[in-house]
């Protein structure tokens, strides 16, 4: 799904909503971490003095108070307590495991007083995934490597303390190992292949899968009637968990 269209959807709508009524009524200086349109930058505009636009590609955002930046969220080109709020929404999930740790070490070191996170809630990563058709391997959806919840993010920022949090729309999605093993022999055809992430592997487009064969179509059915009983006993969870924490 492309950026236009998933802004207009109404999930992502009742998301951002949620983000903005989380951001602290305060001036001084805020950095907006993984910018992309400037779709929050703006909106932090409006409260604060001044914004900082960060991307791993320089974000075009045209604004008298938004200065955009090409910068990575494991090194971060500021010194100690720059920025009286940080928000990192959409981006955590994204991290690759060796580095989350460095990541949230450099929010924590650049925020002096808020820190607003969203990230996906407790996903099930095995759900929608997609085989690269340049490498072969197999990609989680959305490019999302990590999984959260309330009491990981508390971990992930030990020095801060949770002023709100908050649980936005409801997730049925969930699988278990059979079936997700024989969704990979078939293709992975249900996988999240309108996604603008690339390969997380070898940073190729992700393409549709071609045809399926007489036995990737069985693995398909198998799949299916393998997930059932999973179905059947998983409760829904919430999409979102978004997390205001303040510094101790």
């Amino acid at each position: 799904m492309y950026l236009p269209e998933y802004r207009d959807s109404q999930s992502e709508q009742i998301r951002s909503q949620d983000l903005i009524q989380l951001i602290p009524s305060c001036g001084g200086k805020a950095l907006d971490v993984g910018a992309r349109d400037g779709y929050f930058s703006v909106l932090l505009a409006e409260r604060f003095e001044s914004v900082t636009a960060l991307d791993l590609e320089k974000p075009s955002i045209q604004h008298s108070r938004i200065t955009c930046v090409k910068g990575d969220i494991t090194e971060l080109a500021f010194s100690d307590n720059s920025f009286d709020l940080m928000l990192c929404a959409e981006v955590l999930e994204h991290i690759p495991e060796k580095l989350l740790a460095k990541a949230c070490d450099e929010l924590s070191r650049v925020t002096r007083k808020y820190l607003l996170i969203g990230v996906p809630y407790k996903q099930d990563i095995r759900v929608g995934r997609t085989t690269c058709r340049s490498c072969g391997k197999k990609n989680p959806p959305w490019g999302h490597v990590n999984t959260f919840d309330k009491d990981r993010l508390q971990r992930l920022f030990p020095i801060f303390n949770i002023v709100r949090a908050s649980f936005i729309g409801e997730n049925f999605e969930t699988t278990n190992f059979l079936s997700s093993l024989l969704l990979d022999l078939a293709g992975n055809p249900y996988g999240t292949y309108d996604q603008e992430e690339p390969c997380i592997y070898c940073g190729k487009k992700l393409a549709e899968p071609p045809e399926r064969n007489f036995f990737q179509k069985i693995c398909t059915k198998a799949a299916k009637y393998a997930n059932y009983p999973v179905r059947f006993l998983f409760k829904p969870h919430p999409n979102w968990v978004h997390i205001l924490f303040t510094k101790k």
